[in-house]
């Protein structure tokens, strides 16, 4: 079975969405040969999307919380093996830390799920993109609802002057090159602005230590320089559902961390401070609930032996009043 094959049934998927999406808005009024019409076609691809992928995003929020209940264990590992840099010894803290994250069920790369769910979705944009001028010219055929004649109109319409289907290099127009700068740039800035603020406003001083933080570190800096590089090699229209799907993912941080602050987090400290003054329970109901989930997590993990010592217990509201009188 070929790439092409595999990449199909995406290729489908979001021709039909873009499609029925385009069909709704020229409904309401919106022209149908239209640039924007055809953008906001894309940005309800991204919202599709993203809805579908709420639970995964749960599902890794779950995941960040657990890898700070494993926290401790991982200091031990780290203060065991301090100072020993022979090949022996590193293996044996590789080896010790791997079977902390099996045991544990964790896995410090769960931040990455959403890209990587998304990625069948974004290539197959891709490919549908780069196919339009062929599909409208009638050298290939259609993609699912994308016949020669819709084609041919979504090639051929523009936003700023620039195609869909249009990429910074091998392009010799500077309008092209100039919407697809300031794209990749709003592309990269919000990359980096998402995990930036996930690490410093949402991780405990303990995780941001060690093998896990350098992690996390590396992927700050890495993954808009990645973007920024190939990000020339992608068509206008795959640059706009990147970006509209980072700003999504942008806002649905910010509500997690004003709302579900990590433990031990100076977004937890900020949270708390604004309820107290406004005279609120110090936790949210959605943090409370959270809390809840931790300490099931925690009690799991003790059961199982893979942590130890004593652990923060939720803080029910009266007792949390309580504290706050002393």
């Amino acid at each position: 079975m070929s790439f092409s094959d595999i990449m199909y049934p995406f290729e489908w998927l979001v021709a039909w969405i873009m499609y029925l999406w385009h069909g709704a808005l020229t409904a309401i009024g919106l022209p149908e040969a239209n640039g924007w019409t055809w953008t906001l076609s894309i940005v309800g691809l991204v919202v599709v999307m993203r809805a579908a992928l709420i639970p995964l995003f749960v599902k890794q929020i779950h995941a960040s919380r657990k890898m700070q209940l494993i926290q401790p264990e991982m200091a031990k590992i780290q203060a065991k093996y301090k100072g020993k840099n022979d090949p022996e010894s590193r293996q044996k803290m590789t080896e010790e830390t791997m079977a902390l994250y099996k045991d544990s069920g964790t896995n410090p790369f769960a931040s990455c799920l959403p890209i990587l769910a998304q990625s069948p979705f974004f290539f197959g944009l891709f490919r549908v993109l780069n196919s339009l001028d062929e599909i409208g010219a009638g050298a290939k055929e259609g993609i699912g609802p994308i016949t020669q004649q819709v084609a041919a109109q979504a090639e051929s319409s523009t936003i700023f002057g620039a195609q869909l289907s249009d990429q910074f290099m091998g392009s010799e127009t500077l309008t092209v090159k100039f919407v697809t700068v300031v794209l990749i740039i709003l592309m990269s800035a919000t990359t980096f602005t998402t995990q930036y603020q996930l690490m410093r406003k949402n991780m405990p001083a303990s995780a941001l230590e060690g093998q896990f933080a350098q992690q996390q570190k590396i992927m700050l800096y890495l993954f808009p320089i990645i973007f920024a590089v190939s990000g020339v090699y992608f068509p206008i229209g795959v640059l706009i559902y990147w970006f509209t799907t980072n700003l999504w993912t942008m806002c649905q941080q910010f509500y997690v961390i004003r709302r579900m602050p990590a433990p031990g987090s100076a977004a937890e400290k900020a949270m708390q401070e604004r309820r107290r003054k406004a005279g609120k329970p110090i936790d949210t109901p959605e943090e409370t609930r959270e809390r809840k989930h931790d300490a099931e997590m925690a009690e799991e993990l003790e059961a199982k032996g893979v942590i130890s010592g004593q652990r923060q217990q939720p803080t029910s509201k009266k007792r949390a009043k309580k504290k706050n009188k002393k």
